[in-house]
């Protein structure tokens, strides 16, 4: 696949669930992808780090097989590693500037901006492709994540020009109501891979 930083961030941002086996996460990628997720943002806390990288490393085949971006958690060095298409950056993993440098212009880079429109303002002047606000909602993943107002978000759409994404306890309902504010992308775990039918559950939020 060849990237198009210029193609916006929309849709269903799938993030990954902290799954030790690969075989299985592949299986329920796989099944995202069919149901229509946008993005992948691959994010793995409980294991090592070969194993991130052999993670990693196979969610790129996959997800260009798909044509849709691979974005990396956190990780700088491992998305340049295996060629991901891009890195996500919270408030504590690094420079944008930094991490430009690492990975080219030809790269998405998008950071956490958590509920400070400020930090939004700051990471598109410094090129972002893309800012993440929330959580918006209580979180099983992050339960004591910093808490975002849903009207920040039509704040943000007046004043920032790239993508917006929307994270935190986000459910069909409640990302219906994000996306009226303004979101572009909803970025989701446990609404779809935790489901009994991921696929499915893909495909609704897709059709929002």
């Amino acid at each position: 696949m060849s990237l198009n930083r210029n193609a916006r961030i929309s849709g269903l941002y799938a993030i990954t669930p902290d799954e030790p086996d690969t075989a299985e996460l592949l299986r329920k990628v796989r099944l995202a992808l069919l149901g229509g997720a946008r993005v992948l943002q691959y994010r793995n806390k409980v294991v090592a780090e070969t194993v991130r990288q052999e993670q990693a490393s196979a969610l790129r085949e996959l997800t260009h097989e798909f044509d849709v971006p691979l974005i990396i958690n956190d990780d700088v060095m491992l998305a340049q590693r295996i060629a991901a298409d891009g890195v996500h950056l919270g408030g504590s993993d690094g420079n944008l500037i930094d991490a430009r440098a690492v990975l080219g212009n030809g790269k998405l880079i998008g950071m956490s901006c958590y509920n400070r429109l400020a930090l939004a303002h700051e990471a598109q002047s410094r090129g972002a492709d893309y800012v993440a606000f929330g959580s918006f909602f209580v979180s099983t993943v992050k339960p004591d994540a910093v808490v975002a107002a849903p009207d920040l978000l039509r704040r943000a759409h007046r004043e920032i020009s790239v993508p917006l994404v929307a994270i935190g306890g986000i459910t069909l309902h409640n990302g219906a109501q994000l996306l009226e504010l303004g979101a572009d992308a909803l970025a989701v775990i446990s609404a779809v891979f935790s489901a009994k039918d991921i696929q499915a559950a893909a495909r609704q939020f897709a059709n929002l």
